[in-house]
């Protein structure tokens, strides 16, 4: 071929390769174009046009993926990332805020999962009103349990950015500059003051942001005060609680295998049984106890400084209802409910201190009473020595049941309580524990009989089913007045007549 045919032939391969990049540069334009479109028109167009198809990352600035990852075999956990297939759905994201950035909020937070959980939405709603950009919580890994968990192991980390995003800005870390400042030591930490309204944080903390550009806040346990707060920030909790805080897909995959397997069986209760040996230790409280296991408890409370009271009296501490109920006492009250022995009483605790001894009256009473550990004997060994994981599971499992009933007012209880209510006002037990250890007390004593025991439990805790209600407000004492996150009754959808209050 000569110079003229091979020039010829190479001016035709650059015009092709002109209109392919032409041709290509066309459909993507179209294609963002196309997801932008689906984002601002949301499920009227998404679907006929996109399907549920992946879409090209590059235009997903206002998209959220989510991935749905395959059911995972208790075997598959470490494999996970290598193997399973995910379907990405693109839903669209709120637009982001725009504010004057006063600085930047770290927080760290104390006690288990549940206290934590109500922190992380206290904490984005005091970020939101300063108008300061938050850093992703640090959990207590210090506390009692010694979980060395963090955040994006618990909860779906960029699910949580990602969805707060039109109320305030989260970041994973500080940016490089601030970063290595409070590596190098520079960094005011202080806790603030519990059950403050937003207004001290807009005179005392914001001042102090601004003037040291990151401020840490190394306490987050009841910061933020149950009322007398604009609805706006009570609803911003409720999001954040309800929404924005989802657990991770492997954490959540497994809750729906354990709710699987229970469904499957019939009716299932929680029972959030509080009778491990640190929650004993804690409050004192040792009926039914061994002289050996009363001084082994006590000892353990001795051994942990922060556990502030030491000297306590367990039977007048009981007889005021400030105990968790025994698993023998917790035994009677359900067969004094009329619940089933036959339904499933699933077990949302830790080691149950006393072990088979301590649980046989109720297995006795209830034949089906099983844990997460007996439904998933080798699905858990990733969580095992993670005790906010294994609180998570708990969590999801807790919610979904056909009653759930606390034998302790602890913050797991309060809660799932509270996301009940939010989930329609499933039905929750709020035991009368002073109440109950008195009328045990005289069925115990031959003063009471069953007919009559379990005609008193039965009428004492008809109102106490977790139906629609107002919190209760105790002026100057937040400590003993109804809890937000147990009753957040700003977000619920109350009959009339309570709405009018």
């Amino acid at each position: 071929m000569g110079a003229g045919g091979k020039a010829g032939k190479a001016r035709r391969a650059a015009r092709v390769s002109l209109w392919v990049a032409r041709a290509s540069t066309t459909v993507l334009l179209w294609t963002c174009v196309v997801v932008l479109l689906a984002a601002a028109f949301g499920e009227h167009l998404a679907p006929s046009v996109l399907g549920l198809g992946g879409v090209w990352s590059g235009c997903l600035a206002q998209t959220l993926v989510i991935v749905q990852r395959p059911l995972l075999l208790p075997a598959d956990r470490e494999r996970v990332a290598a193997t399973a297939t995910a379907t990405a759905v693109a839903l669209p994201l709120p637009p982001k805020r725009i504010y004057k950035n006063n600085g930047y909020l770290m927080v760290s937070c104390n006690g288990g999962l549940n206290q934590m959980r109500a922190a992380i939405c206290d904490m984005v709603t005091v970020a939101r009103y300063l108008n300061v950009t938050l850093i992703v919580p640090e959990l207590d890994k210090t506390s009692f349990w010694a979980d060395p968990s963090e955040f994006r192991d618990i909860f779906d980390v960029d699910y949580f950015i990602a969805s707060l995003r039109d109320e305030v800005r989260i970041l994973k870390e500080l940016p490089p500059r601030l970063k290595k400042r409070v590596e190098q030591g520079y960094l005011r930490s202080m806790p603030p003051v519990s059950w403050s309204d937003i207004s001290y944080y807009n005179n005392q903390i914001l001042p102090m942001i601004k003037k040291y550009k990151v401020l840490h806040l190394n306490k987050t346990d009841a910061r933020l005060a149950n009322n007398g707060l604009p609805m706006e920030i009570q609803k911003l909790r409720c999001r954040v609680n309800f929404d924005a805080l989802r657990f991770t897909p492997e954490i959540e995959e497994l809750g729906r295998r354990v709710v699987q397997i229970l469904r499957q069986n019939g009716p299932f209760v929680v029972l959030h049984l509080r009778y491990e040996m640190d929650m004993l230790a804690f409050s004192g409280c040792t009926h039914g106890c061994s002289n050996e296991e009363a001084e082994e408890l006590t000892r353990m409370r001795y051994a942990y400084p922060w556990w502030k009271e030491k000297v306590i009296d367990s039977n007048a501490k009981r007889k005021d209802g400030l105990c968790p109920l025994t698993p023998e006492e917790i035994a009677m009250v359900l067969k004094a409910l009329d619940i089933d022995r036959n339904y499933q009483i699933y077990i949302a605790a830790g080691e149950i201190y006393g072990g088979q001894r301590r649980m046989a009256a109720l297995t006795s009473a209830y034949p089906n009473v099983v844990r997460k550990e007996t439904l998933l004997p080798s699905g858990l060994r990733f969580f095992q020595n993670h005790s906010s994981q294994m609180a998570a599971l708990d969590y999801m499992v807790s919610l979904e049941s056909d009653v759930f009933i606390p034998t302790y007012d602890g913050n797991m209880a309060k809660v799932v309580e509270g996301h009940r209510r939010y989930l329609g006002f499933k039905k929750t037990v709020l035991l009368d524990r002073k109440l109950v250890v008195e009328l045990v007390d005289e069925y115990k004593n031959g003063t009471l009989s069953w007919s009559d025991f379990s005609s008193s439990v039965k009428a004492s805790h008809t109102s106490r089913m977790g139906a629609p209600s107002r919190r209760q407000v105790i002026p100057d004492k937040p400590k003993e007045e109804d809890y937000f996150y147990a009753n957040p009754h700003e977000c619920l959808h109350q009959p009339d007549e309570l709405s009018a209050l």
